[in-house]
């Protein structure tokens, strides 16, 4: 009777540690396909998860001469913050890991909301890595989207502004000859 009585603790003491210890769940890593310099991602996970954290990367490859700017924005919807899951953070790396800029969140709760952004990407490899911990056995999915804009040269911005200084002259110019 001892002895089952132990193997029944001891059992039971396994299974507790078990449950407590969730494994890192997640579909990574993921390519993107850029279509005209944007993207959507995302992943879906299913019920019996509660507890469970992921850590899903998005690989990306940007191309040309002309570094760009990144903007991504990643969302989750439950009927209650107690339901499905909690992002906890994005983040932009190239791809040798380097980390290039850390998300902020807009909005947390039944509703998560978090941004990106990235300046001056040069040719090369980055990823997107979104982070969060499933809050209850429901099942659940978050998704984003990136844009990739290219950075005006200073070219550019001379010619706006010189353009401008002509409009100026021209709007004092017409002003002057009305009085």
């Amino acid at each position: 009777m001892r002895k089952s009585l132990m193997a029944a603790v001891v059992l039971a003491g396994a299974s507790l540690g078990a449950s407590s210890a969730m494994a890192q769940i997640g579909n990574s890593p993921q390519a993107l396909d850029l279509v005209d310099n944007s993207a959507f991602f995302g992943d879906s996970f299913e019920e019996g998860n509660s507890g469970a954290t992921f850590a899903d990367q998005f690989t990306f490859t940007v191309s040309g001469t002309v570094g760009q700017t990144l903007d991504a924005i990643v969302a989750s919807i439950s009927p209650t913050a107690d339901v499905g899951l909690d992002i906890t953070g994005i983040w932009l790396f190239a791809g040798d890991g380097t980390m290039l800029s850390t998300g902020s969140s807009l909005q947390t709760g039944a509703t998560d909301v978090w941004s990106v952004s990235g300046d001056n990407l040069t040719a090369g490899d980055y990823y997107l890595r979104v982070n969060g911990t499933l809050v209850s056995d429901d099942g659940a999915s978050f998704g984003g989207a990136m844009m990739l804009m290219p950075v005006p040269e200073p070219e550019t911005y001379g010619m706006m502004l010189g353009g401008l200084g002509i409009l100026g002259f021209l709007a004092r110019r017409r002003k002057a000859r009305r009085e």
